[in-house]
């Protein structure tokens, strides 16, 4: 049993505050059920202070979204000289940038799919590009404020112009790929399982198909024929070290296999996965053999500065 005190890092003030603080109390739970000492940390604009009067032995982060992922709550931890989990400065904030991440993935030879950045107020009545398409914010994650454009569309969605809208200026279209949605994680220098993504009574995975009970079903192993399931494992550790990750991370693929073997496209990577017990990594954690409270202690014993 470690005596280490862990400062679990959740809420924060991004959109994605609810699922937060649903990971920061799974893992603060199952961490004092692994003898750590655990201090719950609802994040705040005096994080700094917090933190500093604290001084705990590892900070757990389980932010999600802007500013617990994009390279902000890394820099004050390295200031503070605190050891923490997950990927650090610059890994994080080029991650959170959809746009700069795919190009990073692409120049490593990962396979993207075509995309343009664009400002939403340059949308017109014209399509940015032939549709089928994705319109997504380029520094959002849940997959809040993404929107797919049909064929039979005859205009731009007019939401991303819209007042109503409040997930930034600046947004990448990108060709939308269809097929299966298939996802693998990053323990170290190790890919775990694919799991394939199933939303239930959802157009895609979507924030409710990803958090609401009986929103998607997960299948782990996926089953996709051995080289695809290895292919996909390859790009997930690939990207991983092409853009600097540290410790868990997951990437996101599409998958189309209408045509034979099909095309296996790289999606995205995420350096902050959701981490309750019935989130994707841990299933994954768990199909190779460790529990919940294994996986955890394993990230704690990982932590470091200068990540």
């Amino acid at each position: 049993m470690s005596g280490k005190h862990v400062a679990v890092l959740m809420g924060g003030f991004s959109s994605e505050r609810p699922v937060s603080l649903s990971s920061g109390a799974a893992c603060a739970d199952a961490l004092e059920a692994e003898g750590y000492r655990v201090t719950r940390v609802d994040v705040g604009r005096d994080v700094a202070a917090v933190l500093a009067e604290l001084r705990p032995d590892v900070a757990f982060n389980a932010l999600h979204g802007p500013f617990g992922e994009d390279g902000t709550i890394q820099g004050i931890l390295e200031y503070l000289e605190i050891p923490y989990t997950h990927s650090g400065v610059l890994a994080s904030a080029l991650a959170m940038d959809k746009a700069q991440a795919k190009h990073v993935a692409k120049a490593a030879g990962i396979p993207v799919a075509e995309a343009l950045v664009m400002d939403r107020h340059a949308f017109g009545s014209a399509h940015p590009m032939e549709p089928p398409y994705v319109v997504k914010p380029v520094r959002e994650g849940s997959s809040f404020g993404v929107v797919i454009v049909k064929e039979d569309q005859s205009h731009p969605p007019q939401v991303i112009t819209s007042g109503e809208w409040r997930y930034g200026d600046r947004v990448m279209v990108e060709r939308y790929v269809a097929g299966r949605e298939l996802t693998c994680g990053v323990m170290g220098d190790m890919a775990l399982g694919v799991t394939e993504i199933i939303p239930q009574g959802h157009a895609f995975y979507d924030y409710d198909s990803k958090y609401v009970k009986g929103g998607s079903r997960h299948v782990i192993p996926a089953e996709i024929s051995p080289n695809i399931y290895q292919k996909i494992q390859t790009l997930a550790l690939k990207a991983h070290e092409a853009i600097g990750c540290r410790g868990v991370s997951r990437s996101d693929f599409r998958f189309d296999d209408r045509d034979g073997e099909g095309e296996v496209i790289w999606l995205e990577i995420n350096t902050q996965p959701g981490m309750t017990p019935t989130s994707l990594v841990p299933e994954m954690a768990q199909h190779a053999g460790l529990r919940f409270g294994e996986f955890l202690r394993w990230m704690v014993e990982d932590a470091s500065c200068l990540r």
